[in-house]
């Protein structure tokens, strides 16, 4: 299966691993926007705000394009600041793109308990619960 990964980039750093383990099971895996310089958009919004609105945008416009060759997402969905299984605007955008072009979506962890909770339910995630062998 080809898989994208979504994620806040405050997680990146979990990355490796779980590509290395889905690498091993078989699959093919597609990393988000930003992964090789994750602190891109906090440098461009502190030294040049209208420059981060035209970066941002074209990340956004940039899901499609790295959301339709996969066949599924997998979002990585780890606590971030006492937010527990945190999923961000940009994270939930890519899930919203995902559940519309009929991907599979997953979750490494339970929908968390926030304003988006609903709406998640909606996209009909299958949680993993941190074990990857249930990708299939």
């Amino acid at each position: 299966m080809k898989i994208f990964i979504a994620c806040s980039k405050h997680f990146y750093k979990e990355i490796p691993t779980i590509k290395d383990r889905l690498e091993s099971m078989g699959h093919i895996v597609s990393m988000p926007n930003s992964y090789d310089e994750p602190m891109k958009e906090e440098k461009l919004k502190a030294s040049n705000p209208a420059e981060h609105v035209s970066w941002k945008a074209l990340m956004l416009k940039k899901d499609k394009e790295n959301i339709e060759p996969n066949d599924a997402i997998l979002v990585l969905n780890f606590d971030k600041n006492n937010q527990k299984n945190y999923i961000g605007g940009a994270t939930f955008l890519e899930i919203y793109k995902s559940w519309e072009m009929n991907k599979k979506i997953f979750l490494f962890n339970p929908i968390p308990e926030n304003i988006l909770k609903d709406e998640i339910i909606g996209f009909n995630p299958v949680i993993l619960n941190g074990d990857l062998s249930k990708i299939n």
